[in-house]
This record gives structure tokens, C-alpha cells and sequence, in this order.
């Protein structure tokens, strides 16, 4: 993989047949995005599996890529997605979902003035199928999320982060020393999110980043992804995944090693 482009964002989005028809509206919320003067962003669209459906609503935009490969579930889709990402940071954009205005800034303005923060996330809005938008109550405070208290709210609560991992905006180079997102059926991002909060310092934006799509046809809401063996198997890995690396002590940023005693 080449270097990183120290200003460019890489919005990395993992799509299957079903959600194919909702990629332009995922594209026009991207195109809209207004970002500081240098930066520009390149979408990397990785389809989960290979058909002929989803080819067919991918944009003509020499920023846009997009490849196919055996299907593997969402995770597998955006980390090999990675093999295609030169941005310094990756932004997630489910193909059904879509970007509000002056999200990417707002994201791209606290990893820059804060570079002992890792990763960002933001409020999200569902949106519902007849247009309208819908909010609620319980996220944390704008700023920084210390680390282990997404594992904290997420075993006190049921399961439930208190943030939204498809709001995530993380560092490129963070995000592969940990291995992209999880090998799971689901709950891919909440690994991955767990494990960042395991190692770095995050950040919550207030101001709402996303618009998630409530549609029929999204995976968490198929009776699978509720079945309550392979949730608890799900959640038992990812929480010792996340315990695992919070005891070996590495931490990010890496501190600087300590000087070798005087003889």
C-alpha cells in the first residue's frame, strides 16, 4: 500500500445488491460535502460479492473506484477496501445511508487540531422511508470520549454504544494497526469501535453527521442478526478483543520509548 496523501479523505463504503439503489443518494450527500481549502476526498466502493446489480449505479467520477470480490459480509468488504485507500483518514458511509452538510469538515477539523484523538463520531438522525427525520435522547456531551468508556456505557447498557459506529472518521494508519473491522456476520463496526476505544482517545460531535436509512431490506434488521446465540457469541469476542488490547498497554499515539539509563 502507498503512503497515505496527508490531505485526502478515503470515504470507504461496503455495498451489496439489495442496497445498490441507494448509492446515489450516498454519492449526491458526498458531492455536497465542503471541505478546507487542500483537502479532497475519494470514495472507495467496495461491493460484496460479485453480480451485475450494483455496477450500474456507481458514479462516473474519476474519484470514485470500485471493485468486487467474494462475499464476506460488510467487514470483509471495507477492509480489503483498504487495500484502495490513500487518504491519512477513513471515513465510513454505509451505501444506504447518507452524509449531512459539513459533516466530513467537522470531522476533519478535530483530527487535525487534535492529534491525540484517534477517531471521531457524530449524532446521527434515522431517516425514515417516508422522508422524515427522527432523533433521540442519550448521547454523551461533545468532546472527547476517554478511553474504555464506550466499553463502559456498552456493558451497562445492554449492548449499546452510546455512540454511532457508521459515524466513524478514524485515522488510516490506527485503523490497520488494528486490523480493519472484525471478522464477524455482524456487529463488525461495534469490534472495531470497541478496539479503538480499547487503545485511543475519541471524539463525539454533537451536530448530527449522518442520515441512517431505516429501510426493509438493512441487515441489522433481519431476524438473524438478533438471534440470541450468535449475539452473545458476537458481543463475547468483541468485548475480549477490546479487554485484550486494553491489557497489553499499547496505547495510540504510541509514546515516545523511554532513554536508556546511564551506566
Amino acid at each position: 500500500m502507498s503512503a497515505a496523501v496527508s490531505r485526502r479523505v478515503t470515504v470507504v463504503t461496503a455495498v451489496h445488491g439489495p442496497s445498490a439503489r441507494f448509492l446515489p443518494d450516498a454519492y449526491a450527500s458526498l458531492c455536497a460535502q465542503r471541505l478546507p481549502a487542500g483537502w479532497d476526498w475519494e470514495w472507495v466502493v467496495q461491493e460484496d460479492g460479485a453480480t451485475d446489480q450494483v455496477r450500474p449505479y456507481v458514479p462516473d467520477d474519476a474519484r470514485v473506484s470500485f471493485r468486487q470480490g467474494r462475499p464476506g459480509g460488510p467487514g470483509v468488504a471495507r477492509t480489503i477496501a483498504l487495500s484502495r485507500a490513500e487518504g491519512a483518514f477513513v471515513k465510513v458511509l454505509d451505501a444506504d445511508d447518507r452524509l449531512t452538510p459539513g459533516a466530513l469538515a467537522r470531522d476533519l477539523a478535530v483530527l487535525e487540531a487534535r492529534p491525540a484523538v484517534g477517531w471521531t463520531t457524530s449524532g446521527v438522525l434515522d431517516l425514515l422511508p417516508e422522508g422524515s427525520t427522527a432523533g433521540f435522547p442519550g448521547d454523551p456531551d461533545e468532546g472527547p470520549l476517554e478511553r474504555g468508556t464506550v466499553l463502559e456505557h456498552w456493558k451497562r447498557n445492554d449492548f449499546r454504544l452510546p455512540v454511532h459506529p457508521a459515524t466513524l472518521c478514524v485515522r488510516r494508519e490506527l485503523l490497520l494497526a488494528l486490523g480493519g473491522w472484525m471478522a464477524l456476520p455482524a456487529s463488525e463496526d461495534t469490534g472495531l469501535l470497541l478496539a479503538l476505544d480499547a487503545v485511543s482517545r475519541g471524539w463525539f460531535t454533537a451536530r448530527a453527521g449522518l442520515l441512517y436509512r431505516k429501510w426493509d431490506g438493512q441487515v441489522t434488521g433481519q431476524a438473524a442478526h438478533v438471534d440470541p446465540a450468535e449475539r452473545a457469541a458476537r458481543t463475547t469476542v468483541a468485548e475480549a478483543r477490546a479487554r485484550a488490547l486494553a491489557g497489553l498497554g499499547w496505547t495510540w499515539p504510541p509514546t515516545a520509548p523511554e532513554p536508556a539509563a546511564s551506566a
